[in-house]
């Protein structure tokens, strides 16, 4: 029979007993990482689990890598999450920002009340982004609890200036990640390119990435569902990226449990 539980399971809440998790040591001084993700479309060469299922990589990944004395466990993950811009694309679901925000502080207080004083969001989903912030702001605000992202400084070296401008979506490093970790669920064949936009292009408004943006919605701005060149994606550099961005996020992760 396989695993029912992930390879972290020493540290994930869900496999443990009430009795364990009554006796873990110091949990004010130890972070629950929660990662918050989606489902929605990816183009043709995805599936549509992208963004929940990398979330399971990094905390796989991350969690193999962090030293035995770094305090940290893992909640369940938020796998449904606000993609009401992916829309109009079989395959995507969502749920409201008010939903998402409930869902995170009802959490959030119920960890408070098993004694944690640290939630780290580990988020894979742009569209959560503006309501995990404001949420965790509230849970620091009304629950005296410590809230925030898990810092990653990496960064994800041979993506050229458009891809990094107007490259936001299914992209070349979402696509490179999963011929990396699950490459029998893409169709490299079928993946595009399209840019919303050109460098070149005059004024400052972007989509994303910018100091102003302004919304969109994928079908209005891609006729695949796909920001980006998916096209020269590979596996060798998602595992390049995997590596880096791994060590960032575990970098990120220990400073943070030492700080508490």
């Amino acid at each position: 029979m396989p695993a029912s539980f992930p390879s972290y399971r020493s540290r994930y809440l869900p496999a443990m007993t009430l009795a364990q998790i009554a006796a873990l040591p110091d949990k004010a001084r130890t972070p629950v990482v929660i990662a918050t993700g989606a489902i929605e479309q990816h183009g043709p060469q995805l599936p549509v689990a992208v963004d929940s299922f990398l979330g399971q990589v990094w905390l796989t990944r991350i969690f193999a890598a962090l030293p035995d004395e770094v305090r940290a466990v893992v909640a369940p993950p938020i796998t449904v999450g606000k993609s009401n811009e992916h829309v109009g694309f079989p395959g995507t679901l969502y749920i409201s920002k008010d939903t998402l925000r409930a869902q995170l502080l009802a959490l959030a207080r119920q960890l408070h009340a098993w004694g944690f004083r640290s939630l780290l969001i580990l988020n894979t989903h742009g569209g959560n982004t503006a309501v995990l912030r404001y949420t965790a702001r509230e849970i620091e605000a009304t629950l005296g609890m410590q809230a925030g992202f898990i810092r990653n400084g990496a960064k994800l070296e041979g993506l050229t200036p458009l891809e990094m401008a107007y490259g936001f979506h299914a992209n070349t490093a979402e696509t490179a990640l999963l011929y990396a970790t699950a490459p029998q669920f893409t169709r490299p064949a079928d993946a595009p390119c399209h840019y919303p936009a050109r460098i070149e292009d005059p004024g400052e408004l972007r989509p994303e990435n910018a100091p102003a943006t302004y919304s969109w919605a994928s079908q209005d701005i891609s006729p695949h569902g796909v920001m980006g060149d998916a096209t020269v994606a590979t596996a060798e550099k998602g595992q390049e990226w995997l590596e880096v961005a791994t060590a960032g996020y575990v970098a990120g992760l220990t400073e943070h449990a030492a700080s508490l």
